[in-house]
């Protein structure tokens, strides 16, 4: 009897349990907001709309290259994951990093539409950031803004959408804000070259002098002196190039050979499509060497339909890297002030020598970037890219790059690679076919960018 009673509280207290957790389930009072409130249950595709406009848009925005645009798409890209971090458990703000910046936080407890927070982020600052651009490609910017807008306000209530867009706001104008402190960097294309003198820096026979056609004088020489997120002030030279010798016995006079017999006599095929592939080194024909990495990136969230947390990440890494390389890499190149192949060719082997590096819209043919040649910005943009992409999508992760892909002014055919460090090694290479880089450039530039991405990989992003 006393079994049976024992036996009949038990199913009671079962009764009563299971009547507890369907009184939980009914009742939306008791599920945490932060449970059903995450950035990972939404797509990828708001972050890569702003990512494709900001390509169209640095394409044809003169002054961006190659240092404001990294730059740029590293506050952006650093603004929506500061936007939405409360919404992404693993993560934690890394605010408390840079002295000065003072991020917005959320209303606890309260519902956010993430996509509405990243597209309101992105449009604050990119309307910001391109100021100078065409009237008709900057009105596109508003135009984004709002078809994603008509899409968000459809999906959520009222305040749900306006509290979002808020936040977005909010953080941006934190971020634009910081960004002016930074008094090197802040609107520096709207002036490239300062009052550099390039005369000044001359000692003679090895050092950098401007090649034609071009401008004549050295461009974003005070790039070194801009805000990094990661790289330490103790890190921002590289390794020393070789040394300066005209002697036929000498590395760097076998190394200018080697740049001469890629086009002497004839260019290969291979040699033609490689340097034309990665070039992006022309105003208005493409987007620019650093903001190729976030174009790979954009094929990569949708091969792998990421997911809007994985996307915001990879952007704020990606950017940040590509940041971090410019000033390192500029920082490097006047203070070692090497001179570019062209001119030791045509000083010491072939005077009448020139590069394969030619403008199409233009008819300019054999071009040089005007800046010094040691560490190649293309190699060192191209490894901190890749490496910050590696750290989300692995080093193994294999693509075929379809960024030029139906262009008919160069050889635009995709290329496949392996991994996203076979990527940034022909970047890399591609410079020497190419006749603007000798060999040394390149492979420091991509030891040099590995290193920096690695150290944005290294914050302390998760918690």
């Amino acid at each position: 009897m006393r079994m049976l009673k024992n036996y009949s509280l038990i199913l009671l207290g079962f009764f009563m349990t299971a009547l507890l957790v369907t009184a939980c389930k009914d009742n939306p009072q008791d599920t945490t907001p932060g449970d059903q409130n995450l950035v990972s249950n939404y797509d990828y595709k708001v972050a890569h709309g702003w990512n494709n406009l900001f390509l169209e848009l640095e394409r044809y925005a003169a002054g961006y290259r190659p240092g404001p645009a990294p730059r740029a798409l590293a506050y952006m890209g650093f603004s929506a994951y500061e936007a939405c971090v409360s919404g992404m458990p693993e993560y934690q703000s890394l605010a408390n990093l840079y002295p000065g910046l003072t991020i917005p936080q959320v209303q606890e407890g309260a519902e956010y539409h993430w996509p509405t927070v990243v597209n309101a982020s992105y449009a604050y600052l990119m309307d910001k950031l391109f100021v100078t651009a065409d009237p008709s490609r900057f009105a596109k910017i508003a135009a984004l803004e709002n078809t994603n807008n008509a899409t968000y306000q459809s999906q959520v209530s009222a305040d749900v959408f306006q509290r979002s867009q808020n936040h977005g706001r909010a953080v941006a104008a934190a971020m634009w804000e910081w960004s002016k402190t930074d008094a090197i960097g802040h609107d520096a294309y709207l002036d490239p070259f300062g009052n550099y003198v390039w005369q000044d820096h001359f000692d003679g026979n090895g050092d950098w002098v401007p090649t034609y056609p071009g401008p004549g004088k050295g461009m974003f020489p005070y790039w070194g002196q801009v805000r990094t997120f990661a790289l330490p002030d103790g890190e921002k030279l590289c390794r020393p190039p070789l040394a300066f010798s005209e002697n036929p016995q000498s590395q760097l006079y076998a190394q200018a050979l080697e740049v001469y017999a890629q086009n002497t006599p004839a260019q290969s095929f291979e040699g033609e499509w490689v340097g034309e592939f990665w070039s992006d080194d022309l105003l208005n024909l493409t987007f620019s060497p650093p903001p190729r990495w976030i174009a790979v990136a954009n094929q990569v969230y949708e091969l792998e339909n990421a997911n809007l947390e994985k996307t915001i990440v990879t952007n704020a890494k990606v950017g940040m890297a590509l940041n971090d390389a410019g000033v390192g890499a500029w920082n490097s190149k006047y203070y070692y002030n090497v001179e570019r192949p062209e001119s030791y060719i045509r000083r010491v082997i072939d005077p009448n020598w020139h590069t394969n590096l030619d403008n199409p819209i233009t008819g300019d043919k054999g071009l040089t970037p005007s800046f010094p040649a040691y560490p190649s910005g293309h190699a060192t943009f191209g490894a901190a890219g890749a490496e910050a992409l590696a750290s989300e999508f692995g080093y193994a992760y294999s693509l075929t790059d379809r960024c030029h892909e139906g262009r008919t002014e160069f050889i635009g055919t995709p290329r496949t690679f392996g991994s996203f460090y076979e990527m940034a090694q022909e970047n890399g290479w591609s410079r020497v076919p190419l006749g603007v880089h000798f060999r040394m450039d390149s492979e420091e530039g991509v030891r040099y960018g590995t290193v920096i991405g690695r150290h944005v990989n290294d914050l302390p992003w998760k918690k």
